[in-house]
């Protein structure tokens, strides 16, 4: 079945699943996708992801509703990635690890985060809005392209370890740096009150972590 079906037909493979779960012939959700899915010539996690977004939806799951998702593509130059690229176009720029120190540059851009924690918090919110895939842009994967381009220089100048992929390792720096202004409360509930010194201690953390993940041997 070509899985970029219609919206009835996703209807009814779903009523399947339906009727298939009421049989009490499987003892999960999974069984019963991956039995719907061998009948129907459709992947499991696609019929997976068809049943997550339907909770969604119809407030089973918290999330983004479809109509909501709708509304964010037709205003692209609000909430989409043309807005997004903008912004990250100016988001602590780095050339090559070779030069710039790793503990700095995630220092920098916890920084940044802590100003403007509005990024972090948009990134979840497309995080939510889209279940598979990525938003279909070029030029904002070649602003992460160049991120791990400069972690591969620093890897052959030897200054950054080998032992971890550069692709992953920007996303951990990137990680440690701006998860603090992603989810806020839990930072407050475990290390306290956003004040100055916790502010400067918090950096210190992320500078020291990620110049431990970066070293090499």
């Amino acid at each position: 079945m070509n899985q970029k079906c219609s919206p009835e037909m996703r209807e009814r493979v779903l009523w399947m699943l339906d009727q298939v779960r009421a049989s009490g012939e499987h003892p999960n959700l999974m069984t019963a996708v991956r039995r719907v899915a061998g009948l129907l010539g459709v992947s499991p996690e696609t019929l997976r992801v068809w049943h997550r977004r339907r909770e969604v939806d119809t407030g089973q799951r918290p999330g983004v509703p479809t109509e909501m998702i709708r509304f964010l593509d037709e205003h692209r130059e609000w909430f989409g990635v043309e807005f997004l690229c903008r912004v990250l176009e100016d988001v602590v720029p780095v050339e090559s690890f070779a030069a710039e120190d790793v503990g700095e540059h995630a220092g920098r851009v916890y920084d940044y985060h802590l100003e403007h924690p509005e990024l972090e918090r948009l990134l979840r919110w497309e995080g939510l809005a889209f279940d598979a895939g990525n938003p279909d842009d070029e030029r904002r994967l070649g602003l992460y392209r160049d991120k791990t381009a400069a972690v591969e220089a620093g890897q052959r100048a030897g200054s950054v370890t080998e032992e971890i992929d550069a692709d992953h390792m920007i996303f951990l720096i990137l990680s440690l740096a701006g998860w603090w202004s992603s989810v806020p409360q839990v930072a407050r509930m475990l290390t306290g009150s956003d004040t100055d010194a916790e502010r400067a201690r918090r950096r210190e953390s992320v500078v020291c972590a990620a110049r431990r993940i970066a070293r090499p041997d």
